[in-house]
């Protein structure tokens, strides 16, 4: 990568491909996730290596429940077993690790492990690292409108009251930066419900690479199309 780059504070990413990857190589579709984790953990590093602050990464949507029931089961496995990993790699990398989402849909062993992943990373001063899970944007900002519906039922605010800045305070990213830059893998060219509210303009970088291959020279390319950007953040640019 070029010397000079402007690199982003915050990438967040959808991590696609495992199965179709797995597939490619005749293997079943759960390898492909046990490869994407291995990834993860590589990506975090060089995401902070290269001067990224923030990584947001989304590995299972709200939807993701409709899969078929082993795949979904095989996934929970792992998840628990990425729970211990991820208290490891963090606690090596000095990585502040958070969980975003609707965690009341899990199993009470994970949200445990989830629980003490944060609390022992919490002060911890390298990257940020966000893990969505069981994450979707729609119902994050459900989830926020009952809040801010329940102050103003109480009385400590009224409707007209509410503000852009207290609808991001109430969402599952508070205290957050928002991204600057989305990177989708595997080909696929949309947001998929992944941080609806947060992406407002944020940059977004598509490649045909399969989650479970992408690695640091990827992520230099992602980068490198970023600073190719002009972000005007509805401005117009001077002639």
């Amino acid at each position: 990568m070029e010397e000079g780059m402007k690199i982003p504070n915050h990438v967040a990413i959808i991590l696609d491909g495992n199965g179709r990857w797995a597939k490619s190589k005749g293997m079943p579709r759960n390898y492909g996730h046990v490869q994407g984790a291995k990834t993860v953990e590589v990506i975090c590093e060089e995401a902070y290596r290269m001067g990224i602050q923030y990584l947001t990464v989304y590995a299972f949507s709200t939807e993701n429940w409709n899969r078929p029931s082993d795949e979904v089961e095989a996934l929970m496995g792992l998840l628990r077993n990425y729970m211990k990993t991820c208290l490891k790699t963090a606690a090596k990398n000095n990585m502040c690790v958070r969980i975003i989402g609707d965690k009341t849909g899990l199993d009470a062993d994970i949200r445990n492990r989830m629980e003490e992943l944060e609390k022992a990373t919490r002060n911890n001063t390298g990257l940020h690292f966000q893990i969505a899970i069981n994450y979707g944007g729609r119902d994050e900002i459900v989830r926020a409108i009952r809040r801010l519906s329940a102050s103003v039922a109480e009385g400590a605010i009224k409707a007209e009251e509410i503000t852009e800045d207290m609808v991001s305070a109430a969402l599952d990213t508070h205290d957050l930066p928002e991204p600057d830059l989305l990177i989708r893998t595997c080909n696929e060219q949309r947001i998929s419900n992944f941080l609806l509210w947060q992406l407002a303009y944020t940059e977004f970088y598509f490649t045909p690479v399969a989650w479970p291959d992408f690695s640091k020279e990827e992520l230099e390319k992602a980068v490198e199309a970023y600073n190719k950007r002009d972000r005007r953040y509805g401005l117009v640019k001077d002639e």
